[in-house]
């Protein structure tokens, strides 16, 4: 590889990284905004709730109603975790093991029933809010097992905020029923520990907003007597049915909803210009959606809808032509029969519309080329810069030992 190739693959993989930072600190912010509604909801439904949780907790033993202890946060900031207490408030307590076991001797009759519906974690929700928790995020832990992970691990899991749920605490929701209460702590850390990290450092890796929805989804269904005992297989906690239907269906479907829309808005816009359109608004928002159903329809019959685009080639696009002419011609045809648009206004506007979703599906590949295209345009300039001025230097040098 030449020097020249060395320095293109560097501003490239300069430009793709800031790319990323933009799209994980937009992702980011939405994260926050999606756990600031969600949990500002949930406390002002849950309020009546949580008067009677309390009122029981504090006539079953003397004590405060919330239990408060530390955690490792993001970046490695410690905080308070907000829960229902469920002990007894003794000192020995406090001095007791920090992982609890199903069958521990301190824990009140009314803590259990809220450690066995996982009611004790509500609280927690006033973590989101005060941005030291995320609805979904790796298991909140307690300092001192938290120096225990390596460090290569620990900056990777403590990057992110730590969460009410996560698929580790799917899978191990009954954790407290897997332990013994001799030696709790060993147990914990040699059994249950080394598995939920790897969990947790998979959820890091490849966290995303269907990858909260599928947990909150799973969390959701472990309240559920049927659901509640089942324990679901790893692939189905990263690849749920969020996961799976916006891979399949969704994902397509808002591609061809909005570059139809586009498509044919511009093209109206272009033929109303020339002569009046006899549709309305809302017949042709209808027949847009109707025609995008149709498109997308076409691509689940033909196969198209599972290809990944962001990775396509060229001949995956032509794979696109058979199952849009058969929709433009099935569209066509109902167009003339139902008279909603002229004949060469449709077919504009479906050409418009394929080439849309072609620039849109494809829109990674057509940056990283035209990234690459402009930064080989602007090194031949500065290439071209280097031989004018040694040129002129020659010159200049040829110049002055003829003078001489």
């Amino acid at each position: 590889m030449s020097a020249g190739d060395q320095i293109l693959d560097i501003r490239i993989s300069k430009e793709i990284s800031r790319s990323a930072q933009l799209k994980a600190w937009l992702s980011d912010l939405f994260k926050r905004a999606f756990d600031i509604v969600v949990a500002s909801l949930i406390l002002l439904l849950s309020a009546p709730f949580f008067v009677l949780i309390g009122i029981a907790i504090k006539r079953s033993s003397p004590g405060p109603v919330f239990y408060r202890g530390l955690r490792v946060g993001r970046n490695g900031k410690a905080f308070n975790i907000i829960e229902f207490r469920t002990m007894d408030e003794t000192p020995e307590s406090y001095a007791g093991p920090r992982v609890t076991a199903h069958d521990y001797e301190r824990i009140t009759p009314i803590g259990h029933w809220l450690r066995d519906t996982k009611l004790n974690e509500f609280p927690q929700f006033l973590n989101v809010l005060k941005g030291d928790m995320s609805l979904v995020g790796p298991c909140p832990e307690d300092p001192q097992f938290a120096e225990t992970w390596p460090r290569v691990i620990r900056n990777e899991i403590l990057s992110v905020r730590p969460g009410i749920t996560s698929p580790a605490s799917v899978q191990y929701r009954d954790e407290e029923k897997l332990l013994s209460s001799c030696d709790v702590e060993q147990m914990y850390l040699l059994e249950l520990a080394p598995d939920k990290l790897r969990l947790d450092q998979l959820y890091v890796r490849y966290r995303s907003f269907l990858l909260d929805l599928d947990t909150l989804l799973w969390t959701g269904l472990m309240f559920l007597p049927s659901v509640g005992s089942y324990k679901p297989p790893e692939e189905l906690l990263f690849l749920g049915v969020f996961s799976r239907a916006i891979q399949r269906f969704f994902n397509w479907f808002t591609i061809d909803l909005f570059t139809t829309f586009i498509a044919f808005g511009i093209t109206g816009i272009v033929f109303r210009a020339q002569a009046p359109l006899n549709i309305g608004q809302v017949q042709a928002i209808i027949f847009t959606f109707a025609y995008a159903v149709l498109f997308s329809g076409m691509g689940v019959i033909f196969g198209t809808n599972r290809i990944r685009w962001s990775k396509a080639n060229p001949a995956d696009y032509i794979d696109l032509i058979p199952s849009r002419i058969l929709a433009t011609t099935i569209a066509f045809f109902a167009s003339l029969f139902l008279g909603y648009l002229p004949a060469d206004l449709f077919l504009l506007g479906s050409v418009f519309s394929l080439f849309g979703f072609i620039a849109i599906s494809g829109r990674s590949m057509i940056i990283t080329h035209f990234i690459k295209r402009s930064i080989i345009f602007h090194m031949k300039n500065e290439l071209m810069k280097e031989r004018v001025l040694i040129i002129r230097i020659r010159c200049i040098r040829s110049a002055e030992s003829l003078a001489f």
